[in-house]
């Protein structure tokens, strides 16, 4: 069974070799590993982790394996299907290139690898509320009933969700005035910063693709 790890660990010299050896003494591999975020101040890194378990090991034994380090924390555990294959910011950038009329829509089908979220939207104002114009398979097809459209929401930012969506964590960065594109993790883990930056990045460069197509 594969497992997605998120974790947070200190930022020195033999952190992620030790980090390998509980996981190695858990009863799981690691297939790839790929850093989200550092904070130099605090000294702590947080990586996503892939990793391939062996028969009958159980997710709890290797947060456990991992927590019992110092100064680690796990942040989120979950199946992962991707079977260590990334799909970088890069991939996504030349997808979106090579059709760029069709920037959006490659890039919202993109997002769940791009970021590991369940689900991204496009969303366009509608009144004071909004409707979903294009999403990926797992994504709602319509925005919940008394939902208005986001005010001052100038750049990419974790949002605040309606009751039917408690459930997620949610990110939105804008297109333009009208449009939104909206990602959503059920049960998290948290978007970090630099994931916000990249989104971001991600969503002008989409933008100006189809503007000038």
């Amino acid at each position: 069974m594969s497992y997605l790890l998120r974790v947070e660990l200190p930022d020195v010299p033999g952190s992620l070799g030790r980090l390998a050896s509980a996981i190695g003494a858990a009863g799981a591999n690691i297939e790839a590993i790929e850093i989200v975020a550092k904070d130099p101040v605090a000294e702590v890194a947080v990586d996503d982790v892939f990793i391939e378990a062996n028969p009958g090991v159980m997710p709890d034994s290797i947060v456990s394996a991992c927590t019992a380090l110092d100064g680690v924390r796990v942040l989120w555990i979950s199946r992962y299907a991707a079977g260590g294959n990334l799909f970088l910011d890069l991939e996504a950038v030349e997808s979106m290139t090579q059709n760029p009329a069709g920037a959006i829509q490659t890039l919202v089908d993109a997002l769940p690898e791009v970021f590991r979220v369940d689900w991204g939207v496009v969303m366009t104002r509608e009144g004071d509320g909004a409707k979903i114009t294009h999403g990926t398979p797992a994504a709602p097809s319509d925005v919940p009933h008394g939902v208005t459209w986001p005010a001052n929401l100038e750049k990419a930012s974790v949002i605040d969700v309606p009751e039917e969506w408690s459930e997620l964590v949610v990110a939105a960065s804008p297109l333009n005035s009208d449009e939104l594109i909206v990602v959503g993790r059920r049960g998290g883990p948290d978007f970090q910063d630099s994931e916000i930056a990249r989104l971001a990045h991600l969503v002008a460069m989409a933008a100006s693709l189809r503007r000038n197509a």
